[in-house]
């Protein structure tokens, strides 16, 4: 016996990795939302969105993205960005945008927020709540003081542009970062405790998703 299928609304290896190693196995289900164009619509209605707000609209976005072509499961969404004096920052651009990021961070410390949302799409007879609900986990993040060469050196690894805040903890990056404060999974992408704590809000139980040897 199975428990109810995960759909992972993200392209991550790194959350994908973390969720395997944790006993789930989801499925993968890229979203292919216009992120720019959903936090426009999210700041004409609630005004200015602060960084990790910006989290959230962006993990709804795509977990409902994929909830639409879906009739069941459960659907999680995620996005994180890192907040460094008060200002949002996704995925650098390019090169030169990552060099500058990292010459603001080094000796210094940020807040990653990854917002979660999962949409509950079982049938009623299976357990469905019909919940799409939400959360947020923040973590204080203090980066090593780097050397100019150091930060050239791992930009040229192109990992800094494929991830949010320009860093990891889980690569090459790792070295960089000094420590955190919360759940470090957060920095990954996404908080193990945080989700278990959505699927318990839809009346699933974390231990029914660990993946199980064929019979």
């Amino acid at each position: 016996m199975t428990g109810p299928r995960l759909v992972l609304a993200s392209a991550s290896p790194a959350r994908l990795r973390t969720l395997r190693s944790a006993g789930l196995d989801p499925v993968v289900q890229v979203s292919d939302v216009d992120e720019d164009a959903r936090l426009v619509a999210a700041q004409e209605v609630y005004g200015q969105l602060e960084p990790d707000q910006v989290a959230l609209v962006l993990a709804r976005a795509k977990a409902e993205a994929v909830a639409d072509t879906l009739d069941d499961g459960l659907v999680l969404g995620c996005d994180s960005v890192l907040e460094l004096d008060g200002e949002t920052h996704g995925k650098p651009a390019d090169a030169a945008a990552a060099a500058q990021r990292w010459r603001r961070m080094r000796g210094r410390s940020g807040v990653l927020h990854t917002g979660h949302w999962l949409v509950d799409l079982r049938d009623d007879a299976d357990g469905g709540s019909g919940a799409t609900l939400g959360a947020v986990s923040s973590t204080t993040v203090h980066f090593a003081d780097v050397s100019d060469e150091e930060i050239d050196a791992y930009v040229a690894t192109g990992e800094p542009l494929a991830v949010a805040g320009a860093f990891t903890t889980d690569g090459l990056g790792g070295a960089f970062v000094r420590g955190i404060e919360g759940d470090h999974h957060t920095v990954v992408g996404v908080s193990l405790p945080v989700l278990r704590e959505l699927l318990a809000e839809c009346g699933v139980r974390w231990t029914d998703l660990w993946s199980r040897p064929a019979t």
